[in-house]
Parts: structure tokens; sequence; C-alpha cells
């Protein structure tokens, strides 16, 4: 890393420099609900989130694959990303695509030569590069059905640029070895893959039932940190046949 930032501020800037190695053109516009546009370079291939592709010119052409293969078929239907990618290749000098998330938010990269990161379900939109798309379980079952992030959760790692959404305003918490914090359901966006998750009953039946938060906290400890986002993320059933 060139400079000093903290993830949040890394998130927020867009990758220029890095993003050329693998695009010719890199804008994200938009206010309520961002969308990034990409000119990519001849044969450049990038994965990107089902349903995620808004537009595309006639240099462009796309396919339904799974990252890692049949495998990790299964894993990945239950992360809630569905069984496969959309894989998007450049066919020609010239080629565009515009991508978005179909939610009110906002665009956010990363690159991965910083570290791992790990994305609730909904997070990711695109990669691109030598990028691994994994996934990975938490440590608990009753993360699955009650902690919000869900058991099974993205991590992506390797070499390039990831990008992903987040809904509303951010707010980073850095967390030492053994700290925890507790976040509220769907309010959980992406943390770095250091930290480890779980999930925490709010305590006594009258927080359960009246306290808006439901049964359960998604916890969170350190060492790594994790952004936040002020708006809780709401699934979309209809999105990419899901």
């Amino acid at each position: 890393m060139t400079e000093q930032k903290n993830a949040l501020q890394a998130l927020q800037d867009l990758e220029v420099e890095e993003l050329a190695v693998y695009a010719d053109d890199v804008s994200i516009q938009g206010t309520i609900a961002q969308f990034l546009t990409l000119g990519l370079k001849q044969g450049q291939a990038i994965w990107c989130s089902r349903g995620s592709l808004l537009a595309y010119n006639d240099k462009v052409n796309w396919q339904l694959k799974v990252p890692g293969g049949a495998g990790k078929a299964v894993s990945r239907l239950m992360a809630g990303e569905g069984l496969s990618l959309t894989y998007v290749t450049a066919d020609g000098p010239g080629a565009k695509v515009v991508l978005t998330n179909n939610a009110p938010g906002r665009l956010l990269t990363w690159d991965l030569d910083r570290g791992p990161i790990t994305c609730t379900s909904g997070s990711f939109v695109a990669a691109l590069g030598d990028v691994n798309i994994d996934v990975t379980i938490a440590r608990k079952a009753g993360a699955a059905f009650f902690g919000g992030a869900g058991l099974f959760l993205q991590k992506l790692s390797g070499h390039g640029i990831a990008v992903v959404h987040g809904s509303g305003d951010f707010h980073l918490v850095e967390l030492e070895a053994g700290e925890k914090l507790l976040v509220s359901t769907g309010n959980l966006a992406v943390f770095s893959s250091t930290m480890e998750y779980d999930i925490r009953g709010v305590g006594g039946c009258l927080k359960a039932v009246f306290g808006g938060e439901g049964l359960f906290m998604t916890e969170l400890t350190g060492p790594g940190w994790v952004v936040l986002q002020s708006l809780k993320r709401v699934p979309i059933a209809a999105k990419a046949g899901r």
C-alpha cells in the first residue's frame, strides 16, 4: 500500500490505477443506486453477480458459470448468490459493460492485494483479475438462521479488484484481538477475513418481542475491521431468479 488508508477509505476510493490493468475506462455514477461502467480490454473476463448487468454493447459476451466448478455449486446456493455467476468476456476492442446491484446504495472497490474480504449475502457485485470466489462458513450453525449474515458467506481473495455494494452510509469499526462487536441484523456489509462471527441472543422476552432487533444480534470478534451499513439490506427475492 503506497499510502496509509483505513479500510473504509480504501473501499470508498475508486481503484482507478489498479482497475486500469483490466479496464480501459472506469467510472461509478449515480446517487440513490450507483452503477459501474467499465470499458474492458479485448479478451478481458470478469465475474459478476447474477442480475447485475444493466447494459452492454455488442462487443460483450456473457454466460453463466460456477466459480470453482460444480463442487462449489451447493455451497454457493447456500450463500444466497445462486448456483452460478455471470461470466463476462470482451470479444473485441471498445467493449463496454454497465453493472449495478439493483438496490439503493453505493458501490465500493477493494484491491485484494490489501487482503481477503468476506461479503454478506447480496454485497458482491463483480471481480476483476485473478480472484478466488469462495464460500466460507460460520463457526456455529445458529448464525445461519438468526445471525443476519447467514451461515455461508462469500470470501474474496487473490489478486484483483472486488466490487461490493453497501446500503446507506458507512461506519468502520476496527477490533483488536479478542475484542467483540454486536451488530444489528442486516447492517453488516463487509469485513476482513481475519474476523470471526457468530450470534448472540439479545436477552429477555421483552427485548426480543419489542426491541425491534429480533432474537439475536451478529457477534464479530477481532482482530480485524468491519464496515457497517446504516440501512439494513433487504433481500430481493426476484433478483437473478434466486
